[in-house]
C-alpha cells in the first residue's frame, strides 16, 4: 500500500534565490516527483540537498524530527529549514503516521528510551526487548528497525547504512524488501549504499544532473565505483605516495 503519492515543489514560493537550498538548481528545475514503489531511494553525492528534502517532506507530512536544542553554528542560514513550505504533497487515501530516522537523532532516542525504560521496563518490549544502549550501534540499529517498521506507516531514514556491516546492510535490504511486500508501510531512504539500492520493485532517483530524475541501479556511479573496484581493487590504490 503507498501512502503519500507525489510531491510538487512550487519555486514562485521561494522566499530568496541565493541562500541553501534555494539556491540549488536540482530544486530550482525540479516541479515534481512522483512515488508510485513501496521504497523510494534517494541517491547523489553529497550536498546535492537528499537530506534537505527527505526533511522537508517529513515535515510536510506531520512527522516530528527530533532536533537537539543546541544546534548553534557560526554563519545562521534563516531559511535552511523553510524548505517544506515551498513543497506540497498528496496522499492516495489520507494521512498516516510514521518517523523520521537519522544517526544522530536515534542516539538522542537511544538515550531518551533508557531513562523511559527505568520507571516502566515494559517501553523495551516496542523496541525488541533489549536496552538499545547496551547493544552495539548496528545491533541497537536493527533492533529499532525490525520492531519499528512492523508498524503500518510511512518512514523516512537518512543513511540508515551508518555504522551497518555489510551482513547487516543485507539484513536490512531484506527487512525492506519483507515489509513492503507485506503492504502496510513505505519508506523514503536517503543513502549512499548500493546494498539498499538494490532493493526490489524500488524507485531510485538521482540528485547528480539539474534535475531530480529516476535512475536505474546498474547506472548508478555507485553500482559501476563498486563493481569495478571488487574486480581489480588494485588499480584504485595510488602507490605514489609523495
Amino acid at each position: 500500500m503507498l501512502y503519500l503519492k507525489q510531491a510538487d515543489i512550487h519555486q514562485e514560493k521561494f522566499p530568496v534565490q541565493n541562500y541553501y537550498p534555494f539556491n540549488l538548481k536540482i530544486f530550482q528545475n525540479t516541479k515534481q516527483i512522483k512515488f508510485n514503489t513501496p521504497v523510494t531511494l534517494f541517491i547523489g553525492e553529497n550536498g546535492t540537498g537528499k537530506s534537505t528534502l527527505l526533511k522537508a517532506l517529513a515535515i510536510r507530512c506531520g512527522i516530528h524530527i527530533w532536533q537537539s536544542e543546541f544546534n548553534l553554528r557560526y554563519e545562521h542560514n534563516p531559511y535552511e529549514d523553510d524548505f517544506y513550505k515551498a513543497i506540497t504533497i498528496q496522499w492516495e487515501n489520507g494521512p498516516v503516521p510514521g518517523s523520521y530516522f537519522g544517526s544522530q537523532i536515534f542516539s538522542h532516542f537511544a538515550k531518551n528510551l533508557e531513562e523511559w525504560a527505568i520507571h516502566d521496563a515494559q517501553m523495551l518490549n516496542y523496541f525488541g526487548g533489549k536496552s538499545l544502549v547496551t547493544q552495539s550501534h548496528g545491533q541497537s540499529l536493527m533492533s529499532y528497525f525490525q520492531s519499528r517498521y512492523t508498524l503500518k506507516g510511512l518512514y523516512f531514514l537518512d543513511e540508515p547504512e551508518t555504522a551497518l556491516s555489510p551482513a547487516s546492510l543485507i539484513e536490512l535490504l531484506n527487512l525492506l524488501n519483507k515489509i513492503s511486500r507485506q503492504g502496510h508501510a513505505q519508506f523514503l531512504i536517503v543513502t549512499h549504499s548500493p546494498f539498499l539500492m538494490a532493493c526490489p520493485g524500488s524507485r531510485i532517483y538521482s540528485f547528480d544532473n539539474t534535475q531530480i530524475e529516476p535512475i536505474k541501479y546498474e547506472d548508478t556511479q555507485y553500482y559501476k565505483i563498486y563493481k569495478r573496484f571488487m574486480a581489480d581493487p588494485g588499480k584504485f590504490i595510488k602507490t605514489d605516495l609523495a
